[in-house]
């Protein structure tokens, strides 16, 4: 059985979600107040909690019909997280001559620091990609399952690959059981139905 299924969860539950990206950071505090701070991760995990997403009787049953298809935290899913989920002229690269092969990231940029992120997931159909401002529209390949890009003919010595495009966080659910409160014939809730983004 496979671990993620390549099917973008409701975007009408995840509208009106909860959560974001975060970090893990030791931090240590000398007996002078001075702290020591180490960075675990080079890249955020996100976590997510779609139960304020869940606003009618239909869309409580897509919940429960995707949560039984996942089989709780066993399988992995696309989601859009609303907040972050496109990126604009981003540039990916610098060519060589010889690499035929790129990985779509997106760069934050905050003054002079920048924080580079892996996409891996890339909606199918909004992947633009651009040599030195020129758009390709034929020689290069996406692969929307690693948001691997690859060129028929290694992009010049030099040249700025840059690309436009939309992408979703993969994630799983981070729990095994749905506690629903029915509040009334038609009218449910959820407390938390936690999401954690997974490595790809």
């Amino acid at each position: 059985m496979t671990d993620f299924i390549e099917m973008q969860f409701h975007t009408d539950i995840s509208y009106g979600a909860k959560g974001g990206p975060g970090f893990s950071t030791d931090v240590v505090t000398t007996f002078s107040g001075h702290e020591q701070r180490n960075i675990n991760w080079s890249q955020s995990r996100a976590h997510y909690n779609i139960a304020s997403g869940v606003k009618s009787e239909s869309q409580w049953h897509a919940l429960i019909a995707f949560f039984r298809t996942c089989r709780g935290r066993a399988m992995g899913f696309r989601y859009k997280d609303w907040s972050d989920y496109k990126g604009i002229n981003e540039s990916i690269a610098i060519g060589d001559g010889l690499l035929t092969e790129f990985q779509l990231v997106k760069i934050y940029v905050s003054g002079s620091i920048a924080n580079s992120r892996i996409i891996t997931k890339p909606v199918p159909g909004t992947v633009k990609i651009y040599i030195d401002s020129i758009l390709q529209t034929s020689g290069v390949t996406i692969d929307n399952a690693t948001g691997i890009i690859t060129f028929a003919v290694a992009p010049e010595d030099e040249s700025l690959i840059a690309a436009d495009f939309e992408f979703d966080v993969p994630v799983r659910f981070d729990t095994d059981q749905l506690d629903l409160s029915v509040d009334a014939y038609d009218a449910g809730r959820w407390d938390s139905i936690p999401l954690v983004e997974v490595r790809i």
